[in-house]
């Protein structure tokens, strides 16, 4: 029976499933005329010799070069993108009853078209342009061939420039999935893509490759499917090769000058009766009118459609009635389960059917003959060697009972000193044992935390003042004190000293003195100015694991003596340090989340012979890209004085006054600021 598709949902499923695989679609250029749009005419099928078939897509006018294309395994299906060009023809599914191939979706975004090809299973395909005719030639793959490669980009024809790879970056997407970032150093690098068993392999054709770039990405820790990541140029092109585990499905495009792979898990239910991870009903559509058929014949029908095997309870009977059109398989089956209260198991490709009440009483029967099986199964002991996870901490963990590991008969136990772990218990449970500790017993991703102190200062001072003073036999007046005969004598002098960078001090002293020396009267003038700035820099740096604290400090310990509980006294010590403690916790996208503790302690008094501390301390969380600085501000002090010293009464008198005092102003800035950087280290990868 043939599958019916209704062109509208064929479209909006197609376009759900292009946002679902992350496939993106360029939107429409601005100012783009429809007349210089290519269109696509019609699209035909035909059988060739050796089980080929051909898809033959008629365009108005020749395309530029081959459309962009990839695969996707499940569901089986090719898709090429032709920008630039329109539908034009009139809808947007069409029907084939050609081998394998089932039908083909034409979806328009703007001006760029989406070719969809749907198959009945994968088939490799080639794709070539013959004048205004793109032809997809698909074949079904034999058993140990490789699968042609998909053309995802062409180069276009009459470039002869080097092209290259700039940046090869790995990180894992929102979904869990794996996700490999190129960044090109033009849109036009030809790219090809093939699926080679359990490899994805990409060829950038004509294009070098940096040596810093040759390189393996080991991105087991990243939680994804893909565990390695290899570059490495090959001849004149860059090879590309991608190993994930387990079952997985790609998906790949390309946004100006990067080029963006998709690798995520395909997780399949295994009583699902159409394999595929789309919600809902996936399978063939069929058409029942059934007027008071048996259950157990309704049933037959269903496995003759399906190519099913199906056991069928002695337990199930009763007739019913059914009228569905195009409905899908599953849903048939779905709906005469339910109306008859019935429920299946599956097994690889055979369906078990019985009454809901019969399939629970039996798995429960199994349930507990499993549990009495555990109970009387012999014990065996196995021991694990690690080598990074402590064994003790395994055993506490094997011994806990929230984790439910270990059956109630079941013992763990570890050696410290070879880090051995021996655990004694079923071989059920041993296998499950097995697994958790090859989860746990990985080496500890690693954070190298860049730090720097930085300490900044300003200094000013600023004096100035005068001081008058006689001396005569016998007494010396200063001050203010003025006498001496007529017929004295002057003398006169200055001073100007330039003692460092940003300092001036200077000085003017007037002597006036008799013949005889005998009565000087002195006045000197005094000015001095000290402008400076000092910075201590300290940048210590630390390497720690993930989730493990780490401290640096760097200063002195303090001596003091205290007195003892016999009387005598001992020697003690204060710590006077500049200190950093950081937990640092890496991301699973990368970014480093740091617990943060900088503190800077100094001297201060001393009080009846014990030290006290002076500290400035910051407690504070950030999360920091990998290798990006955080600037932590530190405390801010600001010191002003403003002191004079004078004569009474005569420094008070205006202008005059000079003469009799000094006004000194300090004024004192410091400030403490801390840069982290933090840097994750991979052992294969170098640090990033």
């Amino acid at each position: 029976m043939k599958q019916f598709r209704n062109p509208v949902l064929g479209a909006i499923r197609l376009m759900a499933a292009t946002l679902f695989l992350g496939v993106s679609v360029a939107h429409a250029q601005d100012a783009t005329s429809a007349d210089s749009l290519n269109s696509i005419q019609s699209i035909a099928a035909n059988n060739e010799p050796g089980g080929k078939v051909v898809i033959t897509v008629a365009l108005k006018s020749a395309p530029a070069g081959q459309p962009a294309a990839f695969a996707i395994n499940t569901p089986p299906r090719i898709v090429f993108d032709f920008p630039n060009t329109e539908n034009g023809m009139g809808k947007s599914t069409q029907e084939f009853g050609e081998g394998d191939l089932r039908s083909a979706n034409i979806v328009q975004a703007g001006n760029r078209t989406r070719l969809v090809v749907n198959l009945a299973q994968m088939l490799g395909y080639e794709s070539r342009v013959d004048g205004n005719n793109l032809l997809i030639t698909l074949q079904r793959k034999e058993a140990g061939n490789v699968a042609a490669p998909a053309h995802f980009a062409e180069m276009k024809s009459g470039v002869q420039q080097k092209h290259s790879l700039r940046d090869i970056d790995f990180h894992r997407g929102k979904n869990g999935e794996g996700r490999v970032q190129i960044d090109l150093s033009d849109t036009d690098i030809g790219i090809d893509i093939k699926q080679q068993g359990r490899l994805l392999l990409v060829d950038f054709l004509h294009t070098s490759l940096p040596r810093n770039l040759q390189r393996k990405l080991d991105v087991t820790d990243f939680g994804t499917p893909v565990q390695l990541v290899d570059a490495y140029a090959q001849g004149e092109n860059v090879h590309l090769s991608i190993e994930p585990k387990g079952d997985w499905e790609y998906s790949a495009y390309q946004a100006d000058n990067k080029f963006i792979i998709d690798v995520k898990t395909v997780v399949e239910d295994p009583n699902k009766l159409v394999k595929g991870n789309q919600p809902g009903y996936a399978g063939e559509k069929l058409t029942l009118n059934f007027q008071n058929i048996s259950t157990r014949e309704a049933l037959s029908v269903i496995a003759d459609f399906t190519g099913l095997n199906m056991v069928i309870s002695d337990t199930v009977s009763g007739n019913l009635t059914l009228r569905l059109k195009d409905v899908p398989w599953d849903q048939a089956l779905d709906i005469i389960l339910q109306s008859k209260g019935l429920d299946m198991r599956k097994n690889g490709n055979v369906i078990q059917v019985a009454p809901r009440e019969e399939i629970a009483s039996k798995e429960k029967l199994d349930f507990a003959s499993r549990q009495e099986i555990g109970d009387l199964e012999p014990l065996r002991t196995e021991s694990f060697q690690l080598s990074y996870a402590k064994a003790l901490d395994i055993a506490n963990l094997l011994k806990n009972k929230d984790t439910g590991l270990l059956s109630k008969r079941g013992s763990s136990v570890s050696d410290l000193r070879t880090n051995t772990l021996f655990v004694q218990d079923t071989p059920t449970r041993l296998e499950e044992v097995r697994t958790f500790v090859k989860q746990l017993d990985v080496p500890v991703r690693q954070v190298m935390i860049e730090a720097r102190f930085v300490e900044a200062g300003e200094t000013f001072n600023q004096t100035l003042g005068g001081r008058l003073s006689y001396t005569g036999p016998g007494s010396t007046v200063a001050g203010g004190g003025f006498a001496g005969p007529a017929g004295n004598r002057a003398a006169l002098s200055t001073t100007s000293l330039l003692p460092g960078a940003g300092s001036v001090t200077g000085g003017m002293t007037l002597n006036l003195f008799n013949a005889a020396a005998t009565k000087v009267l002195t006045l000197e003038l005094n000015a001095s100015e000290l402008d400076g700035t000092t910075k201590n820099i300290a940048s210590p740096r630390v390497v720690t694991g993930d989730k493990t604290p780490a401290t640096i400090e760097s200063g002195v310990e303090v001596p003091y003596l205290q007195a003892t509980s016999s009387g005598a006294t001992s020697v003690a010590f204060k710590k006077a340090v500049l200190g950093l403690t950081v937990t640092p916790q890496i991301t699973p996208d990368d970014h480093v989340g740091m617990k943060l503790s900088v503190s800077q302690d100094t001297v201060g008094n001393i009080y009846s012979g014990v030290p006290s501390i002076n500290t400035k301390k910051v407690d504070t969380q950030v999360l920091v890209d990998n290798g990006g600085t955080v600037v932590i501000g530190g405390v801010y002090t600001q010191d002003a004085t403003d002191s004079k010293e004078q004569i009474p009464l005569l420094g008070d008198i205006p202008i005059l006054g000079w003469l009799f005092k000094t006004d000194t102003i300090v004024k004192a800035k410091k400030e403490l600021l801390v840069f982290i950087t933090p840097k994750i280290v991979k052992e294969s990868m170098g640090m990033n």
